[in-house]
């Protein structure tokens, strides 16, 4: 097994002297893996990866490549690509312009590979960015991190507002040209039954704290869905599921650390979805 890229210890934030938005939050990510860090809006998500790209300061233990982004961030900016879900480029530089940028500020950025990443899109180098529909804007943000050979690719909700074909090309595009098992990309998302056959990890938050980390081809192995009728959801209660609704008049119940076998006579059992899953633990954790 790797070594960790990503080590995070009792990681704490608080605004204002509130309530803490990261609350003893601790993982690790190894490298090679394609992990979704996944929660409602207000979890934590986005303070947590703006403590890892040296943004913000907090209290506990972080390495990022082996560094502490607060005293360390220029080497680390060296390694790591980060595309947000707003556009940060200037509407008047022409897509040309923002490669030149680009090349002149990150010694690792291949400008031949960004040009041919941007060749399959519609994409113009003469274009401005202020022309550029906001699919053509994640298309170039995704063509200039393609052309940096950094070992870590932190994504933050990177295809929010974008259309189901601009999500899948950027996703396909991603997996296929970008991704070599050597490098390790960290994405945000709502959107979690798009990512779901891309990820290799997941990360739950809510309120500040981790509520599921795991690799995702441990999940069927730790969680069973039943689904039952009214009649028998009582008796299959007693087993403690961590959450359970209402699907079409049946009862629909999660369970962690119960195996089929024990679940089959309450009704039909299956590995629940990533979607499913990622709604039972945030649902349980709450109650």
């Amino acid at each position: 097994m790797t070594d960790p890229v990503i080590t995070a210890r009792h990681l704490r934030k608080s605004y204002n002297a509130g309530k803490p938005v990261l609350d003893d939050v601790s993982f690790d990510i190894r490298s090679g893996r394609i992990v979704g860090l996944m929660g409602p809006n207000g979890a934590g998500k986005t303070t947590a990866l703006k403590a890892l790209l040296g943004l913000i300061g907090f209290e506990g233990e972080l390495r990022v490549l082996g560094h502490d982004p607060r005293t360390a961030r220029d080497q680390l900016m060296q390694e790591i690509c980060f595309i947000a879900d707003v556009a940060v480029l200037p509407k008047w530089l022409r897509v040309s312009q923002a490669l030149d940028y680009v090349a002149g500020v990150h010694p690792k950025f291949d400008r031949n590979r960004a040009e041919t990443v941007l060749a399959r899109t519609d994409v113009q180098l003469r274009a401005r960015i202020g022309e550029l529909s906001k699919g053509m804007t994640t298309q170039l943000h995704l063509a200039l991190i393609m052309a940096i050979d950094a070992r870590i690719l932190v994504l933050d909700e990177p295809t929010l507002g974008l259309d189901l074909l601009y999500r899948r090309t950027f996703y396909d595009t991603l997996l296929n040209d970008y991704f070599d098992h050597q490098r390790t990309i960290l994405v945000t998302t709502h959107q979690v039954e798009e990512v779901e056959h891309l990820l290799t990890d997941v990360l739950f938050i809510d309120r500040g704290r981790i509520v599921l980390d795991a690799a995702v081809e441990d999940l069927s192995s730790r969680y069973v869905q039943l689904i039952t009728s009214a009649a028998q959801a009582s008796a299959a209660r007693t087993l403690g599921p961590i959450d359970e609704r209402e699907v079409f008049g049946r009862i629909a119940m999660t369970f962690e650390n119960r195996s089929a076998s024990e679940l089959a006579a309450f009704g039909e059992t299956r590995t629940p979805s990533l979607a499913d899953l990622f709604v039972a633990k945030m649902q349980g954790a709450r109650r």
